[in-house]
């Protein structure tokens, strides 16, 4: 089967079940572009997750584009952001008629309350695997080993999550003055290159 076409099928599966949102996809395209298929190393994929942040559009389906692209171009990259786009659309229009439908339900009530869980789980399921790929270099968690960790990668996080909020008050005149998150990007990203150069 065409590399493409394949591209186009795992991606029509990641984008009709990414219920939650972009976080929530990617773990379903970690499944299928690193374990299932092996297209993408892990560390290959968590800079395509942190290249598809830090770019304007929906985080799925610029991770879906630019997984395409490394895999097979530019034709598996436009063959992953039709998959991708497409199984949600589909899927979201059933969703709606059926809602529709039976939008007064208690049994749709609660069928809403679990997809809401579910997609938190996928969440913080992605969330882990990113912390776990940046500071480890693996996202298993039975392979992760303390003298293994990146100190840099851990150092730029804890500068990125206390800066705005502890840091930077101290050292300005106007109460309640934080960084943006503009500023903080940039302050995080020329400290990254100087820190892996």
């Amino acid at each position: 089967m065409d590399l493409a076409l394949k591209l186009f099928l795992a991606f029509l599966q990641i984008g009709a079940f990414s219920i939650g949102g972009g976080y929530a996809v990617i773990g379903l395209i970690q499944e299928q572009v690193v374990r299932k298929y092996g297209w993408l190393t892990e560390q290959t994929f968590t800079d395509i997750v942190t290249i598809s942040q830090m770019t304007p559009g929906p985080l799925a389906v610029n991770a879906s584009t630019f997984a395409g692209f490394r895999t097979d171009g530019i034709a598996g990259a436009a063959a992953a952001t039709v998959g991708c786009v497409a199984g949600g659309i589909l899927f979201s229009l059933l969703l709606y008629r059926f809602f529709q439908k039976n939008r007064s339900s208690y049994y749709m009530s609660e069928l809403l309350k679990g997809l809401k869980a579910a997609s938190c789980g996928l969440i913080l399921s992605a969330a882990g695997t990113i912390i776990l790929l940046t500071f480890f270099g693996s996202s298993q968690p039975d392979t992760v080993i303390l003298a293994d960790a990146d100190w840099r990668s851990i150092s730029l996080f804890l500068a990125a999550l206390l800066l705005p909020k502890i840091i930077m008050p101290l050292f300005t005149k106007t109460k309640g003055k934080k960084l943006g998150p503009i500023a903080l990007m940039l302050l995080t990203g020329a400290a990254g290159y100087f820190l892996y150069s």
